[in-house]
C-alpha cells in the first residue's frame, strides 16, 4: 500500500507539471501562429512577382537558376533546443538520414544546424555540422535569415556548393505537422506556376507589355534588357530566399509548440489513466489488508472461546 501511494503521487506531481507545460505552449502556440500568418502575405506577392519575372524571362541564363559543377550540398536543419515534442525533431532527422532517397550523401552535405536536437540526432548518424546557429530558433528574427541567407549565397556564387535545401516542418494546423525538405537554389522556372494573371503592380514594372515579351523597363541606368533581367534577378532572389527562410522559422516555431501541446496533452491525459488505475489497486489493496485484519480478530476471538 505504501508503494502503490507513493507510485501515486509521483504520478500525480508528474501530471501537474505536464499541465502546466501544456499551458505554455498553448500561449506560445497562439503568438507563433499570428507571426506565421503575418508572413504569409508578403511572401504570396513575392513569389508571384517571381513568376511574373520568370515568365517575362525566359531561357535566361542566371547564376542562381544555371547549375554549377560543385557536387556539395549545403542543408540548413531546422529544429527545437528542448524535447518533450513527440515526434517533431525525430520526423526530420528520420526524413533526412532515411526517408530523402539518400539525397544528402554524410561526406557531401554541409549541414547548417538551427536547434540542438538536430545536432545531436544528425551527429549519432554520422553527419558533420558545419555551422552551429541553435540560439536563432529561441526568438527567430528576419536578421537571422538575412545573415545565414548571405554566407549561403556567397559560398553558392563561389562554387563552394552546388545546391541549397531547407529542412523544416510546416505547420498546418494545431494537431498536425509536416516534415518537410526543399529546394532553394539552383531555382527550377519551373516550379513557379502562376494561377492568376500578372497582378497590376506587377504589370507596372513591365512597361504594360503581355507575359513572355521580355521587356523591362530600365531598372539600372545604362544597362540593357538582358542586363536588366539580370539586375532584377540579382536582387529578388536572395529577397525570395529569405523570405523562405524566415517563414521557416516561424513555421518551426508554431509546430514545435504545437507538437509540445499535443505531447503534453497526452501525457497528462496517460497520467490521468494510472492515477485511476492507481487508485484502484490502493483501494484493493486496503480492502484486502482490511479483510484480513477482521480475519486474524475473529479467529483469535474463536481461539480464545
Amino acid at each position: 500500500m505504501r508503494d502503490i501511494k507513493r507510485r501515486k503521487e509521483s504520478v500525480t506531481s508528474t501530471q501537474q507539471i505536464t499541465k502546466a507545460m501544456k499551458l505554455v505552449a498553448t500561449v506560445k502556440l497562439q503568438k507563433a501562429r499570428g507571426k506565421a500568418e503575418s508572413n504569409k502575405p508578403y511572401f504570396n506577392t513575392l513569389y508571384n512577382t517571381i513568376c511574373s519575372v520568370l515568365a517575362l524571362t525566359k531561357n535566361v541564363d542566371h547564376k542562381y537558376i544555371k547549375e554549377n559543377d560543385c557536387k556539395k550540398k549545403a542543408l540548413i536543419v531546422i529544429t527545437s533546443n528542448r524535447g518533450l515534442a513527440g515526434g517533431y525533431n525525430s520526423n526530420i532527422i528520420k526524413l533526412i538520414a532515411n526517408g530523402s532517397g539518400n539525397l544528402f550523401p554524410k561526406d557531401d552535405t554541409y549541414v547548417y544546424a538551427i536547434g540542438k536536437k538536430g545536432i545531436e540526432g544528425l551527429t549519432r548518424r554520422g553527419y558533420n555540422i558545419h555551422k552551429d546557429y541553435s540560439e536563432v530558433i529561441n526568438a527567430p528574427l528576419y536578421s537571422d535569415a538575412l545573415e545565414i541567407s548571405k554566407e549561403l549565397l556567397t559560398q553558392f556564387e563561389k562554387g563552394e556548393i552546388g545546391e541549397i535545401y531547407l529542412a523544416y516542418t510546416n505547420f498546418k494546423n494545431t494537431v498536425s505537422q509536416e516534415a518537410k525538405v526543399i529546394k532553394l537554389l539552383p531555382i527550377d522556372p519551373g516550379d513557379f506556376k502562376r494561377e492568376e494573371e500578372l497582378d497590376e503592380r506587377v504589370q507596372m514594372n513591365f512597361e504594360g507589355q503581355a507575359a513572355g515579351s521580355g521587356d523591362f523597363q530600365p531598372f539600372v541606368n545604362g544597362l540593357d534588357d538582358s542586363e536588366n533581367e539580370e539586375a532584377v534577378l540579382d536582387e529578388i532572389i536572395p529577397n525570395y530566399m529569405r523570405s523562405i527562410i524566415y517563414g521557416a522559422f516561424l513555421e518551426a516555431v508554431a509546430s514545435e509548440n504545437g507538437a509540445r501541446m499535443q505531447a503534453m496533452d497526452s501525457a497528462t491525459s496517460n497520467a490521468e489513466e494510472m492515477i485511476d488505475d492507481l487508485t484502484l489497486m490502493y483501494n484493493r489493496a486496503r480492502q484486502g489488508a482490511i479483510t484480513q485484519e477482521l480475519t486474524e480478530i475473529i479467529a483469535g476471538a474463536e481461539a480464545i472461546s
